[in-house]
């Protein structure tokens, strides 16, 4: 099953996390004193190039009558929105600029370009996605509710059907957000299917009508007899804007190395456990500053989560001193390039798409779900299974899970009756008893 027990996974004393979790706050409370003028210039620039953006976008789909004129508007409207969605929507919702006190830029006044309302939205992801991130059971956005993406949620025949469906999650992701916002926002009521009159239905209803009728009418028809290609074209930007924010979002919990957790490890977790969790559950991706302005700096995502209410043009020099701690207290930090990190988010829902009995690792120790039983070992002594933390002998600093990790393929590949060959034959069931095949077998 995926981690139990972050701090013996981290490799980790109560201390070191203690100390970690009070060096992170001490990360938030500099960068708070250093907002300013500086910050708020960033975001109503950031608004200017959306609104110039699409303002020019609407122009050339309303005025142009050639092909590459189109094709210009759709792609400059599909950036717009785009940056209206992830750099604007996202940010301003998770309040990174509430501090400014500009109500037009204000968590609780804006309203996203997307036809799930933004109250629905800061429910479910501000609130149950950033508290419970990837635990399963707790954080609905792992998977979306519809894809398996951990050995810990059984499997069953329709997950066969996952690379095609999520092909059409990608393709209206808007519409798939707002979904499961909504179903989410039902379900924290206790709003029964039949109650259509209630108070969120009504919300989602008039956000779609106000949606569909801004992108596939008003604007079609101000373009007059073109309004059949503005009509197209609008489509496909908001089919390629939904393309480009699913792409960012698997890369954010999906790739290797974004850990998963059970809902035991939210028993009594401390401060600083809740940010290693933040830190072990996330991947980053590299950008430069236009691509990081293009997903909403959520290439920065694992500084996103430890910091979500922090302005997003922050988060390069915040990386910078969270690259130092992880490498302080040796712990990874889940980073590559955008493809990289995008195919191994979906070669694991490739695989996933196959029961267990078909897959070689155990859910312990596999790339997209690993546990604190990946680095059991057995106590020559006792025979009792205990985490070894060993000690550089050069430099006397204990070696953390970073050191841990780039040992533990080799230590599979041996013949170690706990972590070998014979751990994955046997599943995790032969934890039960860490002695070897041969010494079972001369007991019976």
């Amino acid at each position: 099953m995926a981690i139990t027990d972050i701090r013996v996974f981290a490799h980790l004393t109560e201390a070191d996390v203690d100390a970690l979790g009070r060096e992170l706050d001490q990360i938030r409370t500099d960068i708070e004193q250093l907002l300013g003028q500086r910050d708020a210039d960033y975001v109503r620039r950031a608004i200017r190039v959306h609104r110039g953006l699409e303002g020019a976008a609407r122009l050339l789909l309303c005025a142009g009558r050639h092909r590459a004129t189109r094709v210009a508007g759709t792609v400059m409207l599909a950036c717009a929105k785009s940056i209206e969605m992830m750099e604007l929507g996202h940010n301003i919702s998770h309040g990174q600029w509430d501090w400014m006190n500009d109500p037009e830029i204000h968590s609780t006044n804006w309203e996203w370009d997307l036809v799930g309302p933004s109250a629905h939205w800061k429910r479910s992801h501000n609130v149950v996605h950033h508290t419970y991130t990837n635990v399963y059971g707790m954080d609905e956005d792992l998977g979306f509710a519809v894809q398996r993406m951990t050995r810990d949620e059984p499997w069953r025949p329709i997950h066969v059907l996952q690379p095609v469906t999520s092909l059409l999650i990608a393709a209206s992701f808007e519409w798939a957000i707002a979904v499961h916002d909504w179903a989410l926002v039902r379900q924290h009521r206790g709003i029964p299917d039949s109650g259509w009159r209630a108070t969120p239905n009504a919300e989602f209803a008039r956000k779609i009508a106000r949606q569909v009728g801004k992108d596939l009418l008003l604007f079609p028809a101000l373009s007059g007899q073109g309004f059949r290609s503005t009509l197209a074209a609008n489509a496909s930007a908001l089919l390629l804007r939904n393309l480009w924010s699913y792409v960012v979002i698997m890369c954010g919990h999906f790739p290797d190395g974004a850990e998963k957790f059970t809902t035991g490890q939210l028993r009594g977790e401390t401060r600083g456990e809740w940010y290693l969790r933040q830190l072990l559950g996330t991947a980053n991706f590299h950008a430069g500053p236009i691509l990081a302005f293009m997903t909403g700096s959520l290439c920065y995502q694992i500084e996103h989560h430890l910091f979500p209410d922090l302005p997003s043009n922050r988060y390069p020099e915040i990386a910078e001193r969270i690259r130092a701690l992880c490498d302080k207290y040796d712990l990874p930090y889940t980073t590559g390039s955008l493809p990289a990190q995008f195919w191994q988010a979906h070669r694991t829902l490739w695989k996933l798409a196959l029961p267990d009995r078909l897959l070689r690792r155990s859910s312990d120790d596999a790339a997209e779900t690993r546990s604190e039983r990946k680095f059991l070992m057995a106590s020559p002594t006792t025979g009792r299974l205990l985490i070894k933390l060993e000690t550089d002998p050069n430099t006397g600093v204990r070696q953390g899970l970073r050191t841990a990790l780039a040992a533990a393929d080799p230590l599979l590949r041996s013949t170690n009756p706990v972590g070998g060959q014979w751990l994955r034959r046997r599943g995790t069931a032969a934890l039960a008893d860490p002695r070897p095949p041969q010494a079972r077998k001369d007991d019976r």
